[in-house]
């Protein structure tokens, strides 16, 4: 399986409901084996301004962007496949 990578910012409300997505999500048998690591753009300003990306929420998939800014259950979905 791939890796995701998803950037956030934890007062962002696009990225809460992301996350909330996100954890239902993997919470199904399908994708409950995927690994994210979620990097806090605030936090990790230097590994986060290794990627090229304006907007969050923003996810990549082994170093590939899948999707950025505002996301919905069929965004994330998308992401989730890519990863398989």
């Amino acid at each position: 399986m791939k890796k995701i990578t998803y950037f956030y910012l934890q007062s962002c409300p696009y990225c809460k409901r992301a996350e909330k997505l996100l954890r239902e999500l993997l919470a199904q048998p399908r994708y409950s084996e995927i690994s994210v690591e979620r990097v806090e753009e605030s936090r990790q300003r230097d590994y986060a301004r290794q990627f090229d990306y304006y907007y969050v929420p923003c996810f990549y998939v082994d170093g590939v962007k899948i999707h950025e800014g505002a996301a919905d259950k069929n965004d994330i979905i998308k992401v989730l496949e890519s990863a398989l």
